[in-house]
């Protein structure tokens, strides 16, 4: 019997039901963000505070705990809480700016995605909410007083959780209908004592009427919202919106309704200022915190209402409270008139009980069944995460450059921050990062998202790839976007690789390719490969730049700045970055051959492309980044008078030289016949171009007359993975580091004009302030990276099969095929999050609250990157973005099949999954 979310999902690829208008699509943090961002100086952390973020409207976007909006962010519904101590409204998460903490910036809230399914007909989050006052100056003041040597001050730390004295909140949302959402708001009260919470669910406009929103941006009619007679026992909110449509919301009990605007309190923020009205943004904070009763509208109207509940909980013991927001048109097409009994009566809890079951029929469907229940546990709460983690983003250069006099569309513009992105019109549903320390897309890692999105929605997974790549977003030029901050800066090409990956599951999933997505994503990559090979290669040298491409600090120096030295650096890993996109760009175009003839030359073009970048990567001498000496790939500084020197820095950047390695099968081979003459045509007339590389061709085929494109031949294949497998430089317990440890002891140090810069393995937290915050490549472990790796070992294993060996962990004397080595490589990443024999979660390190406390202990986050040495999650806390690739991982070696694997090659590696999808 077809799964109800499966067939939900169809639905909506289909057109036919709207299941993912609603969504988590609520950003976390929207102040501090460049787009609210209006200073003089680029100072958005201090332009837009947390301090006015409950005072000040936002242009670009909102910002709530545990909410929901459509996916227009038109009307927007999240929690706010008060334990009748704090000074404001816990109405958004709070957190440390980038200068404020001594690792960066840093959330400082205990708050979990604990499920959800992909067109979110079920969803449900955990809030912890201390009894005490929450320390918002303690956080600050402590962390601000550290040292980059010091471990942060979190949370837990100071106490407030102290003797249980909390409340668990949790929050779940259930659709009936694509626009009938029931809410259900649960309390624990973990402490000894009886404790009252303030519990105030609100719904507001994003505020789209104000004067200085841009014209052609600006609405033409002010939405509403008003108090209507409602059933006995209940109270309602009418919502009445131009382009939405009427909407009403129902409260279980006959709860206050407290009614404000969504507008700015001037007189607050801006001395000498007035408010338009009296009735503004915190209004309703004024109201519950401070007692203000003219604060909110006595005619019971409004742009924003909360429902204002008090709960007084009994030690040990939970209640809840229960809302429905219902489009009025479908209440009306599915002839249901509601009363007290249907709204919140037995048919509600039978709906959730409906979708709560769904949800784990789903992930039954979707998780292997040969792992542990610990392992899919982690599973489903990083899918969680990746699903919750979905945000409207908002963004019109045009008019956000206007407003700064920076676009260079209109005369006596001053260039500023993305002066080049006029262009840009970003309105759309996007995978973050991290909701909170990253509310904004960045491309490469959108890139990673994608696959373990692909597991549970291929189809969003498809539509978050071709967004990087539509007009509004992809540069004239070709370049794609960044991130925020910056949209200029360079990310490392994956777009190709993820864009192979999407296909090829989506083939193995629905039995055939979808040959329109393919064409149109192949035909915008075309643009971005030309503008690396135009832009990044500085000489025309088939060598590339690049800067930090997401690195960050992982080189001696910050290769997003002019040199200290002068001249420029040849990047070993932004080669090895375009080597892949050359055979991700060959494959491509060889599916598509098979379609339209015409693409055939592209394969030729692609093949080029990846033999002369080889032969200039794998030069040696002091002009080529391979040592011989080390048997390493390393950067090559070139000097202003030509010269050039290895800066030999055992990092990832040579390691990812390995990841350039695509299996080809026969049946690739002989849908190209004549192309494929073509290349060993040019390979005879120009020997060189196949010196160095592995092996390939007649007398070379592999495993079922496998072919192998690689820059790296078996000899350096092997120097390589020796070191790399080392548990003395990069294998790590818990996957491989970005730095070799080999640097512990001896630190690579390079003096220039009496300067020193040096590189030294830090297993933890960054002491340089070289990007300012929380980003380190100097020892940690990164799982998107550790993933590439691990698909370069398979497609080595597809060639090779048991002909390769290796000893793992080198000098162990265990000798190993490159499938045992992904599948120990993975599994030690795994293991970051699993218990082990002791019952400890590596990801916690000695937080013992996480480790051994039962409210706690069965809850996981997704750190942005972990301790090279002890497992510790580090850095960002929420993002699950990239490190939601442990969801694929696990997948991938709980299905996966090595014989099956090593005969139908991939096929058998895409098609993962026995239960019907």
């Amino acid at each position: 019997m077809k799964k109800a979310e499966y067939t939900r999902l169809e639905e909506a690829r289909e057109g036919k039901i709207g299941w993912k208008k609603w969504g988590p699509y609520l950003s976390e943090r929207q102040w501090g963000t460049v787009r609210e961002d209006y200073s003089e100086n680029g100072d958005a952390w201090n332009f837009f505070t947390h301090d006015h973020a409950r005072s000040r409207a936002y242009r670009w976007g909102e910002d709530g705990l545990a909410g929901i909006s459509d996916d227009k962010q038109r009307l927007c519904f999240a929690l706010a809480l008060w334990n009748g101590k704090d000074p404001i409204l816990k109405e958004r998460l709070f957190g440390l700016t980038n200068s404020e903490g001594n690792h960066g910036e840093d959330v400082k809230e205990y708050y979990f995605y604990l499920d959800s399914t992909p067109t979110h007909s079920y969803m449900k989050y955990l809030y912890k909410y201390p009894h005490a006052a929450y320390p918002y100056a303690d956080l600050v003041d402590t962390n601000r007083s550290r040292s980059r040597h010091e471990m942060e001050y979190e949370l837990l730390d100071t106490g407030a959780f102290s003797d249980d004295r909390y409340f668990d909140v949790f929050v779940e949302y259930a659709k009936d209908g694509a626009e009938d959402i029931l809410a259900k708001i649960t309390v624990a009260n973990r402490g000894p004592d009886a404790a009252e919470l303030h519990v105030l669910p609100t719904l507001w406009f994003r505020n789209d009427w104000a004067p200085w929103i841009a014209k052609s941006n600006r609405a033409d009619q002010k939405p509403n919202l008003k108090q209507i007679k409602a059933a006995a026992g209940t109270n309602a909110v009418a919502v009445s919106h131009p382009s939405l449509g009427e909407f009403v919301l129902a409260c279980e009990g006959e709860v206050p309704l407290l009614f404000t605007e969504n507008d700015t309190n001037s007189a607050r923020l801006f001395p000498g200022q007035n408010n338009a009205s009296p009735y503004v943004k915190d209004g309703i904070n004024n109201y519950v915190v401070d007692g203000s009763r003219d604060a909110v509208n006595p005619e019971k109207q409004g742009t924003k209402v909360a429902a204002h509940y008090r709960l007084m909980v009994e030690p040990g013991q939970s209640t809840s409270v229960r809302l429905r927001l219902t489009n009025q048109a479908a209440v009306r097409e599915r002839g249901k008139p509601k009363t007290a009994a249907t709204v919140f009566g037995g048919p509600f809890d039978k709906i959730f009980d409906a979708r709560q079951q769904e949800a784990d029929d789903f992930y039954q469907a979707v998780i292997p069944p040969s792992v542990s229940p610990d392992e899919a546990g982690v599973m489903r709460q990083a899918l969680a995460g990746m699903l919750w983690s979905k945000q409207y983003f908002f963004f019109d250069g045009d008019n956000w450059l206007d407003e700064h006099n920076t676009n260079p569309l209109h005369s006596g513009y001053q260039k500023g921050r993305n002066s080049e992105w006029f262009h840009m019109l970003n309105e759309d549903i996007i995978s973050m990062p991290d909701k909170w320390e990253y509310p904004w897309y960045a491309a490469w890692d959108l890139a990673f998202h994608t696959l373990p999105l692909a597991i549970v929605d291929p189809d969003f997974a498809k539509e978050q790839m071709k967004l990087m790549l539509k007009g509004t977003y992809l540069h004239p030029s070709g370049q794609m976007p960044a991130y925020e901050w910056n949209f200029s800066d360079v990310n490392p090409p994956v777009h190709a690789f993820a864009t192979l990956f999407l296909l090829r599951t989506e083939q193995a999933q629905r039995g055939a390719m979808d040959v329109d997505f393919l064409r149109e994503t192949f035909n915008k990559l075309v643009l971005n490969f030309t503008w690396w090979v135009n832009r990044k290669d500085r000489f025309g040298k088939n060598v590339f730049e690049g800067g930090f491409l997401g690195l960050d600090n992982i080189s001696v120096f910050d290769r997003s700045a002019p040199l200290p030295t002068g001249g420029h650096l040849e990047q070993a890993d932004g080669t090895a970055w375009m080597s892949l996109f050359s055979q991700n760009m060959l494959e491509l175009a060889i599916a598509l051959a098979a379609h339209d003839r015409t693409y055939e030359d592209m394969v030729f073009k692609f093949a080029e492309h990846f033999y002369y970048i080889a032969m200039a990567m794998n030069k040696t001498g002091q002009d080529g980044m391979w040592d011989e000496e080390d048997g390493f790939y390393y950067d090559l500084l070139r000097l202003p008078d030509g010269s050039a020197t290895r800066l030999k820095v055992r990092s990832m950047v040579g390691l990812l030289p390995l990841c350039a390695t695509t299996v080809i099968e026969k049946a690739q081979r002989e849908s190209i016949p004549g192309t494929l003459a073509q290349i060993f045509e040019r390979l005879r007339r120009m020997p060189e171009l196949k010196k160095s590389i592995h092996p390939t061709g007649v007398g070379h085929f592999g495993v079922e007359e496998r072919g192998i494109l690689s820059m790296v031949n078996p000899e350096r294949l092997r120097r390589i993975l020796t070191k790399m497998l080392d548990e003395n430089e990069f294998l790590s317990p818990y996957g491989i580091r970005s730095l070799s440890k080999f640097h512990e002891k001896h630190p690579f140090v390079f003096h220039v004009e009496g300067q020193e810069f040096r590189v030294d393995y830090l297993p933890g937290e960054s002491d340089s302030g070289m990007f300012g915050g929380n980003s380190n490549w100097r020892g940690p472990i990164w799982v998107p990276v550790n993933t590439m790796i691990i698909r370069a070992l398979l497609n080595f294993y597809l060639y090779y099969g048991d002909s390769f060996k290796i000893e793992c962990p080198t000098g162990s004397g265990v000798m190993m095929n490159l499938f045992e080595v992904s599948r120990e490589i993975a599994g030690r990443l795994i293991r970051i999050f699993t218990r082990d024999e002791n019952g400890q979660r590596a990801v916690y390190g000695g937080e013992q609250t996480f480790q051994s406390d039962p409210q706690w202990r069965e809850y996981i986050l997704f750190y942005e990157y972990f301790h090279g040495d002890n497992g510790a999650g580090l850095g960002a806390s929420h993002q699950t973005g990239w490190t939601g690739i442990v969801a694929k991982l696990i997948e991938l070696f709980g299905f996966m099949d090595a014989e099956k694997l090593l005969k139908e090659g991939k096929k058998s590696a895409f098609a993962l999954r026995t239960k019907a999808t």
